[in-house]
This record gives structure tokens, sequence and C-alpha cells, in this order.
């Protein structure tokens, strides 16, 4: 026998959010998806560069991508099974193995409006808490982005938690860090690279984003270098291919 409808609830409407729910409703499911942003696609919904007086935090967007993001994955080992991220589908303008950022989301886009999605999404809504009751169902609490008050509490027999974990930036602990007087901006807030024109740049890490925007930045920066913890003691090799470029030991402390 079929199990009996639940009311559900899913925090986040990017591709998580958004399969999920559509994966609850094939089973006669009602979920109801909260999202903070105006539409879906989550992390891969861009913003543009913006203007915060915390840049090492998450204050100001939602998303990490910046700019010229391609994915290093191959489109179609991105897609949902019965969905296909196929380049020349509807909607498809990069037709690349690894398009850009837009081209997922337009994917995302196709997604939810193919399986009519978007009329369970609760646009620019947060959810502020989400509490479990003696009786086992949860009391989610929620709020339209703007209000002041203390939000809406409604019940729900189950919560599935999709707002990703690229929200949060962290930071590496640096002796002295704290005191010194240049620019810090953690990767989570770059978008293009035009603000370090004929700068000196340090990044810290040298993970996939650290090689994107490293490359990135060096198009417009005097120098740029890379601090990478797993690289030798006394590490200073130019980048091939760059005269701006160097990868480095990691940086033991600032001035």
């Amino acid at each position: 026998m079929p199990s009996a409808s639940l009311r559900l609830a899913v925090v986040g409407a990017g591709a998580a959010g958004l399969v999920a729910a559509r994966e609850l409703r094939r089973e006669g499911h009602a979920p109801v998806v909260f999202e903070r942003a105006a539409a879906v696609g989550g992390t891969w919904l861009y913003t543009p560069p913006a203007t915060s007086s915390d840049p090492l935090g998450a204050a100001a967007t939602h998303s990490s991508l910046y700019a010229s993001l391609r994915t290093n994955l191959p489109r179609e080992t991105m897609g949902f099974l019965d969905f296909p991220f196929a380049a020349g589908a509807a909607g498809s303008r990069d037709p690349r193995r690894f398009p850009g950022h837009e081209e997922v989301l337009r994917y995302l886009e196709a997604f939810a409006r193919r399986f009519d999605l978007l009329r369970l999404v609760r646009f620019e809504t947060e959810v502020l808490s989400v509490r479990r009751e003696d009786g086992g169902r949860w009391a989610v609490t929620s709020r339209k982005l703007g209000d002041k008050g203390s939000g809406e509490e409604e019940f729900y027999d189950a919560v599935v938690v999709c707002n990703g974990h690229y929200t949060e930036p962290r930071l590496a602990v640096i002796p002295g860090v704290d005191a010194w007087p240049g620019k810090q901006m953690h990767s989570h807030n770059y978008r293009v690279p035009e603000p370090f024109l004929d700068q000196v740049v340090i990044i810290i890490g040298a993970s996939a984003s650290a090689v994107d925007i490293s490359r990135d930045i060096a198009s417009m920066a005097e120098e740029v270098h890379i601090a990478d913890r797993s690289a030798p003691a006394s590490t200073c090799n130019k980048q091939p291919g760059y005269d701006n470029l160097w990868l480095h030991s990691m940086v033991n402390y600032l001035l």
C-alpha cells in the first residue's frame, strides 16, 4: 500500500532541494520549499559583485560563483538520470562539455519548469529555526526577507535540509593576519578581476578555486602569489605560461 501523504519542508531550492521536492511529490507527499533567493539555482545562482563591510564573511551574498567559473565535471555526469544535462536541449546556449555556470543554472531552471516545481517554492523566504516537537513533528519558523518580525511557525512531518555547504567561508589561521593592513577578501566574495588591476596579490590555498581565481586575477594584477601548504619549504616557482604568477610554500606569518 502507498504510504500516507506527509507534509514536508525542504530548505533550499538548489539542485538538491529541487530534486528532493520532485521525488517527494512523486511519492505522494506535499513538500513546501523555502528559498532565500528570488529564483531557483542555489549555489549556481550568480550574484554580481557586492559591496560588503565584511569581505571575509558571507553576509554579502549566498553564492560563491565568480564570473569566469566553468564546471570541473563533464556535463553528462551532472544531470539527473531522467533529465539529461545535454548540449542542444531546450534553453541550452553553451555546448561545451565543461560549460560555464550560466548553463548549469539554465539546466536547473528547465528542470524546475519541466516538473512543475516552481509553485512549490516560497521565494525570498528564510528559515529562522527548525525544532523537533515532543510528538515527533517539526516546527519550522520562517519569514519573508525584509520582514522584521519573529516569523511564522508551521508544523511539518519531516524536514529535508538542502541549503548546501558553500555559504560559510573557511578562513586560514595565520599569525598576524588580524593586524595586517592590506585588503583581505575570501574567495566566496570574489567575482571579477578588475578590482585587482596593477596590485600585488597573495592567494592562500591552492585548491580548485585558488587555481581558477589566481589565473583570473593574473590577467589584471602586477603579481599573483599562491601560498600552498602542501608545497615544500622555500618553494618559489613561476607558473608555466605566466610572467606574473608564482607558487610558494605556505605563508608563516604576516607583518
